[in-house]
């Protein structure tokens, strides 16, 4: 049976929509991109997913890979790639949260701009890279009941944040993927979605294009 990929597919849309808006921000000639990012609740959506999606990819579907792949140094390489691309990005995050963070008013706003633009570039290329070379293995090397553990675990860590983080995902998700996360939802948890975790994320002006 063909692995599901709807949720790894659905992050990375959401992730690569979010870069877009990260990349628009960036190019503001008349406002502060510092005082953009304390402030935007699109970054603290953007940031807490990267943190979710690649811990889980780290501690769960790396060491599954690892198993299954002893016999091939090919592949084992290519995760070793995947982990040093994730800290590359993790790090990024980090340091741009740093410089947020600084009270001094003078921190350099280039500095921030060319750090924002390496992330944008990384984690595009990171994802495309892990498209195109890592799911063809996981569709070899893993079962269809090692993979549902990586995706159940994964959204177990979305946990208490799924009614921020599910509309998130799901902002413009055609109606196929919709339907497929939303059916793994208890029925309460798909009436909070229609009636209050919805409505309330698309009152939401993520990127302060508002003010």
């Amino acid at each position: 049976m063909p692995l599901d990929m709807t949720a790894m597919y659905a992050m990375h849309r959401a992730l690569r929509r979010e870069l877009e808006h990260i990349a628009r921000v960036t190019v503001r000639i008349d406002d502060d991109l510092r005082r953009i990012l304390r402030t935007a609740i699109g970054w603290q959506l953007f940031t807490r997913s990267v943190r979710i999606h690649h811990s889980a990819e780290d501690d769960l579907l790396w060491p599954a890979l690892r198993r299954q792949l002893a016999d091939r140094p090919d592949g084992l390489v290519l995760l070793e790639a995947m982990e040093a691309e994730h800290a590359a990005i993790d790090q990024l995050i980090a340091t741009v949260n740093e410089l947020l963070a600084d009270p001094d008013p003078d921190v350099d706003p280039f500095r921030l701009g060319d750090l924002t633009d390496s992330l944008v570039t990384g984690l595009r290329g990171h994802l495309k890279h892990e498209e195109d070379a890592v799911i063809p293995l996981i569709r070899r090397a893993l079962t269809a009941r090692q993979w549902a553990a990586f995706d159940q675990i994964h959204g177990q860590r979305v946990g208490a944040d799924a009614p921020r983080l599910l509309p998130w995902l799901l902002e413009n998700a055609d109606p196929q993927t919709t339907a497929s996360m939303l059916a793994t939802l208890p029925e309460p948890a798909r009436t909070a979605y229609d009636t209050q975790w919805q409505p309330a994320h698309a009152a939401l002006d993520r990127w302060c294009s508002r003010a």
